[in-house]
């Protein structure tokens, strides 16, 4: 049984063999059978595989595929059927759309060529109209030009009539009508008409004007106007006062009602004269009137060859304005201000008098200041004779700042270039003379204890003196570029001094001790005491925020940084300066303080070296006293504290005797305390020594010196200990060495057992060492 089954095994596999052979050969065939064979084989040994067992899945494998062959027949059938129709509907529909397309097209055509002929037959009818209508247009301009000249031709007539029969208020009207027709003939291309009608307003503007002027001024001469000298209160009123008042009130509100014509005509004038520049409003047309007579005045002095035309002497006519206005601001203030308020006219009196004066003063300053350029002596003077000028209008004359004075004229390129480079030459000259004075390294004040707490020296208030009146010089300037040039020249100044600080300090180092040294130190405190408060005064923060828009074009790059904290105001303007000076005071006080230290250690030699371990013990000796090899060095102590404060100012010498204090501390604890070792009586000795000598001579300038000296202090304290506290703390301290790096809650730190003793500046090693430096502990035969 066993061989036929393994024969029929063996024939299967054979079979097997045969259609994978068959596979291979059919594999050989044409590409477009390849894969349709690979799935029939797949298919095979998916169903089937390699067991003859399987071979009943053959029938149900056939029905299966025949059943899915059928399906897919129905459905080619049906999709073979159904194409066809859509395909005929689409081309149906395509055919009728392309019907009505050239149905559209032939009515387009049709209407296209109606639209033509009608438009070719119109064209000629529109050409017709269009001559009618460009015809009617220049008919209908022409028309409106003739009513134009018959206007101008009506206004002119009716100004006639009216000056004939003097009715000033109706020619005034006509007049103030043929400006506003001037100013609504500005956009006409019409360049004749615009002629003419200007010359006619001009014409008659100057009729009337001169009339009125006239007029005016004989009125203002009962009033004895100009008031050339301060007016007296001595003469009687006129007569016909009341009636002087009523023709002066008619006379100034016809000129004003007159102003606007006249605005109109000085606007044409000043666009001839000077186009593109911004012009100020014209000046109030009765005030216009009232300046003559000063201005021809103010002409015939100081202009031509005048002896009082004088380019030496420009405080002769900047006076003359000042006088003028002082003798007029009564008769503007109680004559015409109400006149003109009753006008409705937002005009102050007073001050449109101060501008045209300022006028003359202008056009004068401008034609003097560039024949100044060239020496130095007259420029300076004009200058100053400027500022002065400018206060005396700002203050006495109550001239408003939103006006300008005459000071910008000195703000032109050329002209501020060379106040600037006057600025600094007569700067640099004075700093060389007071530096060179004899008494430049001496206080003015010494004698007087209230005015010299920061014992500045002569020279270096005298430098401050003058940054402060360059300031008061630029104060006023209205430009804020300018004030910050002034203030670049200032900073350059004072950098420029604390340079001939440093270098006068190089020559004095030598001899820290000298007046002269301490005089330099206290110059240097002395400026940036004063920067400090200049960087807190209000100009100076407004300048400081001008710096942050504009500063980089004359204070040179400012880093980001630098600007945030300029524009938060955490720094000043002066910020850079500060740190440099002081850095040059820190490095004189250290210097002074080595020089002191070094006489100090020099008399403590023999103080450090005496025998500490062998003094007696308190109740050996009657009295404490100061040790003898202490003396030295204490009056040592005595003399320079006392001298330096006589040279030092308070701040400075406070500075230096803590600092002092502070090394005198390090070097008592390391040279001496650490250097020795000490047994009762010398305990006691230094502990005395100490407190009741050394602490008290810093006692005159703070109430707890010992403060100052921590580590002498609490090394007394340690060393002074009885033998039970002593040997309480050395076992705390041993304690902690031995549990190191173990938490015990129940045990006392070392800190805190020094804490309860006083001690806090030292460490626990520091307090071991000191421990041990005790030879013997009183009533213990051992040492801790």
């Amino acid at each position: 049984m066993a061989a036929p089954m393994m024969e029929h095994n063996n024939h299967s596999s054979n079979d097997l063999s045969h259609l994978q052979r068959t596979d291979c050969i059919k594999s050989e065939s044409p590409s477009e059978d390849e894969n349709f064979t690979d799935d029939v084989v797949g298919l095979v040994q998916k169903e089937i595989g390699g067991d003859l067992k399987s071979l009943k899945k053959v029938s149900g494998l056939l029905e299966k595929l025949t059943l899915e062959n059928k399906q897919l027949e129905e459905q080619v059938l049906t999709v073979s059927s159904s194409v066809p129709l859509r395909v005929s509907a689409a081309l149906s529909t395509a055919e009728e759309s392309r019907v009505k397309l050239e149905s559209l097209l032939e009515k387009e055509r049709v209407l296209s060529n109606t639209l033509q002929q009608h438009l070719q037959g119109a064209q000629v009818w529109a050409d017709s109209i269009g001559q009618v209508l460009g015809q009617l247009d220049t008919l209908e301009r022409h028309m409106k030009y003739l009513q134009c000249l018959a206007r101008i031709e009506e206004l002119s007539d009716s100004i006639q009539q009216y000056l004939m029969t003097n009715s000033m208020w109706d020619a005034v009207g006509a007049i103030d009508r043929m400006a506003s027709l001037d100013m609504g003939l500005r956009e006409s291309g019409c360049s004749h008409l615009q002629a003419f009608l200007r010359e006619t307003h001009r014409f008659w503007h100057k009729i009337l004007k001169d009339k009125l002027a006239s007029d005016f001024e004989e009125v203002l001469t009962q009033f004895h106007w100009p008031f050339i000298s301060p007016p007296t209160q001595t003469l009687s009123p006129p007569a016909n006062a009341q009636e002087l008042n009523s023709q002066l009130e008619l006379l100034v509100s016809q000129l004003l009602s007159l102003q606007t014509s006249d605005d109109l005509i000085s606007e044409k004038k000043e666009i001839l004269s000077r186009p593109g520049q911004s012009q100020t409003p014209p000046l109030s047309l009765p005030i216009q009137i009232m300046l003559l007579p000063l201005s021809k005045r103010f002409r015939y002095h100081f202009t031509g060859n005048r002896q009082t035309n004088n380019l030496s002497k420009p405080e002769w006519y900047l006076t003359q304005i000042l006088i003028w206005m002082g003798n007029s601001s009564n008769f503007m203030e109680e004559k015409i201000q109400p006149i003109l308020d009753r006008a409705r006219a937002k005009v102050n009196a007073r001050v449109e008098l101060c501008r045209g004066l300022l006028t003359l003063a202008q056009e004068k300053l401008a034609h003097d200041a560039p024949r100044l350029l060239y020496d130095d002596a007259l420029f300076c003077h004009l200058v100053d004779e400027v500022l002065q000028f400018e206060k005396e209008l700002r203050s006495t004359h109550s001239y408003p700042r939103a006006y300008p004075g005459i000071l910008h004229i000195l703000l032109d390129k050329t002209a501020f270039q060379k106040w600037l480079s006057v600025e600094r030459k007569m700067a640099v000259e004075k700093v060389d003379t007071m530096l060179t004075a004899e008494g430049a390294w001496s206080s003015q004040y010494k004698d007087i204890t209230d005015m010299d707490e920061l014992k500045a020296p002569d020279c270096a208030e005298t430098f401050m003196t003058l940054l402060l009146v360059i300031t008061e010089r630029y104060r006023s300037l209205p430009c804020p570029r300018a004030q910050l040039s002034f203030l670049a020249l200032q900073k350059e100044l004072v950098d420029d001094f604390r340079i001939r600080l440093t270098q006068v300090m190089k020559e004095e180092s030598r001899q820290p001790l000298s007046p002269r040294y301490c005089a330099i130190l206290n110059a240097a405190n002395y400026i940036s005491t004063v920067l400090s408060d200049w960087g807190d005064n209000v100009f100076f923060l407004q300048l400081q925020q001008a710096a942050v828009s504009v500063g980089e074009e004359i204070l040179g790059p400012l880093g980001a940084t630098e600007t945030g904290r300029l524009a938060s105001l955490e720094e000043s303007l002066f910020e850079a300066l500060l740190a440099l000076l002081e850095r040059l005071r820190g490095d004189m006080l250290g210097r002074l303080l080595d020089a002191v230290m070094r006489d100090v250690k020099e008399k403590a030699q023999p103080y450090c070296k005496d025998r500490w371990i062998s003094l007696p013990s308190q109740s050996d000796q009657a009295t404490m006293s100061l040790s003898s090899s202490a003396c030295p060095m204490m009056l040592c102590l005595r003399d320079h504290l006392l001298q330096l404060q006589q040279m030092l100012c308070l701040p400075l010498f406070q500075m230096f005797w803590q600092g002092l204090a502070e090394r005198l501390d390090n070097f008592i604890y390391e040279d001496l305390i650490l250097y020795n070792h000490f047994n009762e009586g010398g305990v006691a000795q230094l502990q005395y020594d100490m407190t009741r000598n050394l602490f008290p001579l810093f006692g005159h300038y703070c109430k707890r010196p010992e403060n100052f000296f921590k580590h002498v202090k609490e090394a007394c304290i340690i060393l002074t200990l009885k033998v039970g506290p002593a040997l309480l703390l050395c076992d705390v301290l041993k304690q902690s060495e031995e549990d190191e790096g173990i938490l015990n809650h129940q045990q006392p730190s070392p800190e805190s057992a020094l804490n309860e003793l006083g001690v806090y500046k030292l460490a626990p090693s520091d307090v071991q060492i000191l421990l041990n430096l005790r030879s013997a502990w009183p009533r213990s035969g051992r040492t801790v």
